[in-house]
Formats: structure tokens, sequence, C-alpha cells
């Protein structure tokens, strides 16, 4: 399955660009186990970030950052089989499991509960 990891990013960081990158390490984390179990982890951010930089954004929180993140999750959402919802406050990672629970599929909150994992 492809399986979107959504989890904080942004939220509860301040912007902060270390805690950002940590925030982002722990979604990483769990790729391994998906990719191991056989599935095809995505982050959203992975998708976000570079087309955000591309169009030119420069802080955190511009206008760009408001019209590229959250599409760019839905349009990837449109493609996932599953979500995997890591712990933690997160508008967008809310938003994600309101948009799988629409579309009907799977949201796992445990990577134990996951097939194969």
């Amino acid at each position: 399955m492809l399986i979107l990891i959504a989890g904080p990013y942004r939220s509860g960081t301040a912007d902060d660009p270390e805690k950002m990158a940590a925030n982002l390490q722990r979604l990483e984390e769990a790729s391994w186990p998906l990719f191991r179990a056989g599935h095809v982890p995505m982050i959203g951010e992975w998708i976000a970030l570079p087309v955000w930089r591309a169009a030119g954004g420069a802080q955190l929180g511009d206008s760009l950052y408001d019209e590229i993140f959250y599409p760019a999750a839905s349009r990837l959402l449109q493609l996932c089989d599953a979500v995997l919802r890591l712990p933690g406050d997160s508008k967008g990672a809310d938003n994600d499991v309101r948009l799988a629970r629409e579309r009907g599929i799977p949201v796992f909150t445990r990577i134990e509960d996951v097939p194969g994992c």
C-alpha cells in the first residue's frame, strides 16, 4: 500500500527550524518499518518542501506555504491507500485523517496495526 505518514511538522514549533527538523525525523522514522513490510511510505513534506522552495518560498507560513503545503497533502492523499497518523497535535494531520475517512481508506494510529508490520 501507498501509506501517508501524518503527524506534527510545523505545529507546536513556533517555526523553530530545529524543532521542525526533529518532527520531520519522527515522521521519517516510521518510513522504514512500512517499507520493510512491503509498503511505500510517503510524507506530505517530501512533496511540499521542494515545490515550495522551487516556487520561491522564503519564510514558513508565507502565502506560498499556505498555497502549497495543505493542497500537496490533499492531492497526495488521493493516491494513498491508507494513513498512518502519528501522535501529536497537528491541524494538517487531523485534516489528512478527515480526508482519508471521507475517502473510506484505513487510518492507522499504531504502526503495529498496519498489515505486515
